[in-house]
């Protein structure tokens, strides 16, 4: 069968469609098991199992992984390898959620009678509430379809996406009631790009001690870019007797007194100095510094403590080199 461009086009548009419609009617159909579903999982002691066979397995796995990672400890087992032996993985602490479009798919059906034997509480999700799943279950969630996207009516399309989009809906929800924070959220993506912006405070990543670029207000010009100079960061911070920041003075700082100044190099720092510098805190996230960065157009910014004495200083290549930008 040959496809033009605009068969595309319709093809797909008809998918969105016939999705966007499964959604809609799911939502509107949410009643009070909603409701006991979210309040059996947050009374639940242990771990959340979710189990689902086929699509509806790959649908479990991302249910399982969206859960741990919003507040609620989660993890997928296939049904398959739960009859030979990863139920042992299931205590009787746990939940387990039960995925099933037909509500009587063999590999997910036959662990039943174990899993009421133990005790555990079962939450199954179908889109037939009279199925033999449906009745086993503690709480019961309807998700059923008027057609699938597939034009045979046979792959499940329309079914899945309705299941994905409600088990989001459970995890926010439950993400909501727990009062899950940014911080949180943080915790359990240390490695990825989100983690950095969300963990990652200028503490973790200024210049300091030693290599913190730091000079006197009295101290000639010449004395500050020698320091500039050992230092590298393209500029130095500019101090009084207490340790307290007056200013600070960067290579742009220079330029612009060549054209306005002569003998420069043996003038107090203080004179020519940037008398009202952006500075963060101590303890400010990174993502922070780097809008405080952009905002302004600077490059550069000097962390102080909560007695206005300078300790650090980090610059846009320290961002890029941390992943934060």
């Amino acid at each position: 069968m040959d496809l033009n461009n605009n068969s595309f086009l319709q093809s797909a548009k008809r998918v969105f469609s016939i999705e966007k419609q499964a959604i809609e009617d799911i939502a509107q159909n949410l009643d009070t098991s909603f409701i006991e579903c979210c309040q059996l999982i947050l009374d639940t002691p242990g771990k959340v199992v979710v189990i689902g066979m086929g699509k509806s397995g790959h649908i479990g796995n991302k249910m399982a992984a969206t859960l741990a990672s919003t507040g609620t400890p989660a993890f997928f087992v296939h049904p398959a390898e739960a009859s030979h032996g990863d139920l042992g993985m299931i205590s009787e602490n746990d939940l387990v959620i039960a995925l099933s479009n037909s509500g009587e798919t063999h590999e997910v059906t036959s662990l039943l009678p174990v899993i009421k034997r133990r005790g555990i509480p079962l939450i199954s999700i179908t889109g037939n509430p009279d199925s033999q799943l449906a009745k086993a279950s503690q709480v019961h969630l309807t998700v059923a379809v008027k057609q699938e996207a597939c034009p045979h009516n046979l792959a499940p399309t329309a079914s899945t996406t309705a299941v994905l989009v409600l088990a989001d809906a459970i995890a926010v929800s439950l993400l909501e009631a727990r009062g899950f924070t940014a911080d949180d959220f943080a915790l359990s993506h240390p490695g990825g790009s989100l983690g950095k912006k969300l963990l990652l405070v200028v503490d973790d990543l200024m210049h300091a001690g030693n290599d913190f670029p730091s000079v006197s207000e009295n101290v000639t010009v010449k004395e500050a870019l020698l320091e500039i100079t050992n230092k590298r960061l393209g500029m130095t911070a500019v101090v009084n007797d207490k340790q307290e920041l007056l200013g600070i003075f960067t290579d742009g700082d220079l330029r612009r007194s060549l054209e306005t100044e002569s003998n420069i190099l043996s003038k107090p720092i203080g004179d020519l100095m940037t008398a009202s510098c952006r500075t963060v805190v101590s303890g400010t996230l990174a993502s922070e510094a780097v809008r405080v960065m952009q905002t302004n157009s600077i490059n550069a910014l000097i962390v102080l403590n909560e007695q206005n004495q300078p300790i650090g200083a980090l610059n846009m290549h320290d961002m890029l080199k941390a992943g934060i930008v």
